[in-house]
């Protein structure tokens, strides 16, 4: 058995060792700090003319790209006349329902960028107590309508 001094200096002995690691050799530890990805740019001074130029020029091909995805008047009106084609009966008052499988066969012809809101998590997110397992054909136009 060690006696009660001896402990003591081990315990000192182990703080100091870590303590040293922790303090001053945190470059041999782990290291995964250094990979975690750079987010945050300050934005260019008013002097950094070239660096202002291009600020502007990336933004404003950012937003030609979005507004390429982004559904045109001919292509909205396409997504309506092909889920009114394929509505699902019977109706609930006025409003057109949709079941899952009419829903994907409209996903299919709708086009490329409209394949995006044709999903299982979306139908489900706008499927409401209807007792077909349907959903309203208005409600997912205006979803579409909001979210592209």
């Amino acid at each position: 058995k060690k006696s009660e001094q001896e402990l003591k200096d081990e315990e000192m002995e182990l703080f100091t060792k870590y303590y040293m690691e922790w303090k001053g050799g945190r470059k041999s530890g782990n290291t995964s700090y250094t990979n975690i990805p750079r987010f945050y740019y300050r934005l260019p001074a008013e002097d950094e003319i070239l660096l202002q130029k291009l600020r502007e020029e990336s933004r404003a091909v950012f937003l030609q790209r979005k507004s390429r995805e982004l559904l045109d008047n001919e292509e909205l009106q396409n997504l309506w006349f092909l889920l009114d084609k394929h509505q699902t009966s019977p109706m609930i008052g006025e409003e057109a329902m949709i079941n899952y499988e009419n829903f994907l066969k409209v996903g299919e012809k709708a086009g490329p960028k409209c394949k995006q809101f044709f999903t299982a998590k979306i139908f489900a997110k706008l499927l409401h107590n209807d007792p077909y397992g349907r959903i309203s054909i208005m409600q997912f136009f205006n979803y579409v309508m909001r979210k592209g």
